[in-house]
This record gives structure tokens, sequence and C-alpha cells, in this order.
């Protein structure tokens, strides 16, 4: 494999001073901190930590409550950047103090912040997917490459050190595909590797959330893989400079606490969330709602469940093998005392439970959930439609439903994210007649 290093994923990018939570005196001697927060606003997994918490304002509200009895001025100091690297670079240089970002640069977080003697800590989950359906492969609409296996000698691009490199290399290695020599991958930002694709310069794309979902929403792409196949969590996570945590214990779980409140937000009222993220990063509300949605890819939950620790240790592997990392020591890593103080009382959510069929009507502020995709398309029928969402009949992953792969087996209808899970399906149960149709048979097949 030939890799093209355009944008490193572990660059150490250098800010302008901004000391992170700097303290300094204002008249009559009051004493303003400020508190530095990195996100990725169009990481849409880490929005309970970031974007809408941010447009929500649960933060500010709880640090002027803390203000008002310690007699401490405290303000925020938000910073968007696009990938977790710089956030990590800028946490070891002890300018940022919170940070969120998916596991494998948390992984690398942790490891960059012992090298550098500034620890960090990980406090906490954004949001997961038990399976993995947080990452997919794309590639163009009129591409020829049907399934995983024709990226032998092909181009891809990924960015190294991400949750969708991983994806890939293990994705590629279940495909009897070397991922160092059967493949030529570009590590690229997911920005350019997405104007790469769509330029004919890369085969493929393996990217985060949101990006395959967008372009696949746009016609500009279609899904390859779905990450889910893997059948191992993924997830995105709040990570703390371990100084800041001791020195500023408070504050931190004034931030935890308002991150759970961000997600109640969420949960309660995915619509009007949705809209709030797509407002602010400028992402199409309906690819926002795939993910973050009531049925959405995505589950939110702050709890740092030891399913996604699990999953977390399995993952050093890669990065060790990548050189991305010498070692991480996880359990040091994970600390859940901070949440466990600011949400202490608060029920539990339950675990995801299996996504259902769901329509978004235009002008509606609710969706409507359908028990099988039958019901889904029959209700698709006249209606005046934002966006329609199916479950993949064996991963579970979501998907638009006009974007979908659909599949017939006598009276039913079932969706698949990618055509090479269709074929699968269809190759297993040929006896039964199940055969690949288009969309809009589907839906004159539902009557």
């Amino acid at each position: 494999m030939r890799t093209q290093a355009l944008l490193p994923a572990l660059v150490l990018l250098v800010a302008p001073a901004a000391a992170g939570c700097a303290e300094a005196s204002g008249a009559g001697g009051s004493k303003t901190v400020t508190v530095t927060v990195g996100y990725q606003s169009k990481t849409i997994n880490t929005v309970t930590a970031g974007t809408l918490l941010r447009s929500l304002g649960y933060f500010e509200e709880e640090l002027a409550a803390r203000g008002e009895k310690d007699g401490v001025t405290y303000k925020v100091d938000w910073q968007d950047y696009a990938t977790g690297a710089p956030i990590t670079a800028q946490m070891t240089a002890g300018k940022i103090d919170i940070g969120s970002m998916g596991d494998f640069p948390l992984l690398i977080n942790a490891a960059r912040g012992r090298e550098l003697k500034q620890p960090t800590r990980l406090v906490a989950v954004t949001g997961y997917n038990l399976r993995g359906g947080l990452n997919t492969v794309v590639t163009a609409p009129d591409s020829k490459l049907e399934s995983l296996a024709d990226l032998r000698g092909k181009k891809v691009s990924t960015s190294v050190g991400s949750a969708a490199d991983g994806t890939l290399v293990r994705a590629l290695r279940h495909a009897g595909i070397d991922p160092d020599k059967g493949i030529e991958k570009l590590n690229q930002q997911p920005s350019v590797g997405a104007s790469a694709l769509q330029a004919g310069s890369v085969d493929a794309l393996s990217q985060f959330v949101a990006w395959p979902g967008q372009l696949a929403h746009e016609g500009r792409a279609k899904a390859l893989y779905d990450g889910a196949e893997l059948d191992l969590p993924t997830f995105h996570g709040v990570t703390v400079r371990e100084k800041f945590a001791r020195e500023r214990a408070g504050v931190l779980e004034d931030f935890l606490r308002a991150q759970r409140k961000a997600t109640d937000h969420l949960r309660t009222q995915p619509v009007a969330a949705a809209e709030s993220v797509a407002e602010a990063t400028g992402l199409p509300a309906e690819v926002v709602y795939l993910y973050n949605g009531a049925n959405g890819i995505a589950t939110f939950d702050p709890a740092l469940r030891p399913r996604l620790i699990d999953a977390l240790k399995q993952d050093v592997p890669l990065l060790k093998e990548a050189k991305l990392v010498a070692d991480v020591d996880v359990d040091g890593f994970v600390d859940p005392g901070p949440l466990e103080r600011a949400t202490a009382g608060a029920p539990e959510y339950p675990e995801a439970a299996p996504a259902r069929p769901e329509l978004w009507l235009k002008g509606q502020q609710a969706t409507q959930s359908f028990a099988t995709p039958r019901e889904l398309l029959r209700a698709l029928r006249g209606a005046d439609v934002r966006a329609a969402y199916v479950p993949d009949a064996v991963t579970g992953t979501p998907w638009f439903a006009d974007k979908a792969v659909w599949v017939a087996e006598g009276t039913e209808l079932r969706a698949f994210v990618t055509a090479a899970g269709a074929k699968s399906y269809v190759d297993r149960h040929r006896g039964s007649g199940a055969r690949i149709v288009s969309f809009a048979e589907a839906g004159a097949l539902a009557s």
C-alpha cells in the first residue's frame, strides 16, 4: 500500500494563545475563569457535549449558578475543530480543558496526554452505536463497485487514526484484503476525501458521521459497506485534562450535568434538536436526524457502558499496529466518578432499542414511526415527504428509504443499506423467491 499523507491525523496544530481555564482580575477585584471547550460541530454524535449544548446554553447556566455562590465570573470559550487531533494537541498544550471526539481519537488523546505529561481522562460518552453503524464506506453513485471485495487495488480515502479508518481496516481483513498492501490508502480530512470521491480521484471513502449520510442524501455517494456488519460498538466521548478535573472538579461536574440536560432535550425533542444542529452546522436537518433522531443510528447516553469500554480495548491493537500509539491503559484512562457525582439520582437511560421505519413530513415538528417497511411505503403515497428512514433488515442501521436497496420476498419488503447486504440476503433466501427491486417497485408492491 502507498499512503499519501496529505493531512496527517496527528499533526500538532499551534493555536493562538488561549490558556485553558485562564484567570483574570476584573473591576473591584472580581475574578474571571474561562473554561475552554473543544468540540467538532459537524461530528454530530458529539452534539450533547458541543453544538447542541452550546446552543442551549445549559453549561453557561450551570456556571452562572456556581458563580453566584463563589463570587467568580465564569466564561466558556467554545473552539470548533474538524477532527479530534487538533483538540488533543491543544489539550496536551494546556489550552483546552474539555474535549469531545470519537473512540479511536480518544485513545490517541490518552496516549499523547501520558507521553507529554498532560494526562487526560475519559469521563462520559455522547452518542454510540452498539454494532458500529456510525462508520460507513461509500463510493460514487455510478460506481461499478458492488462490495468491499471490489476495493482490491483501488484508491480509498479515510482519516488515519479515526474510527472510520479502524472500520476500513477491520472490514478489509474480513473481506480477505490486506489493508496495508491490498489498497492504496489516502490519508485525508473528511471534506478533502468527499471532494476526491466526487472528482473521481479516489474509488471509495471510509468516513465517520455525518459524511456518509450527507453524501448519500445529496446524491453524491452510495453506501458500499455498513460498519454495523462488524458488530463492534463505536462511540464518541468526552475527555478532560486531569489537572483541570482535579483543580476544577465542580466545573467539570457542571459540564457533565449540562451534558445530561442536553441529552434529555435531544431524546425528548429529537426533531427540534436536529433543526437546531442543522442551523448551527449548515448540515441538512434530514441528515442530522438520520443519525440523531428518535430511531437514529446513534443512541445518546453519557454512561460509560462496559460494552463500550470493552470495545475501546479492542481498538488499541489496531492503533499500535499503525504505530499511532505505543500502548494505552484504558482502565486508567476511564474515570466514571465525575459523571456519577454530576448525575447522582438521575434515572438510567435504556439501552438502544431496534430502530423502526420513520417518516418526517414537511411542515411537521414530529415524526411517525411504523411497525414494518411496508407500512412506511404505504404512508409515502401522496405524502409531502421531507425524509423517510428505514432500518437495514440485518444490521438494523437506519438509512434513507429512497437510498436503500430493497428486497421483495413473498409479501415481505425489506431494506438494506448496501447492495452487497441485499445480494447476500437474496442469495440465502432464493428458495422463497427473494429478489432485489427498485424503490419504486417496492412502493408499488406495498399496496
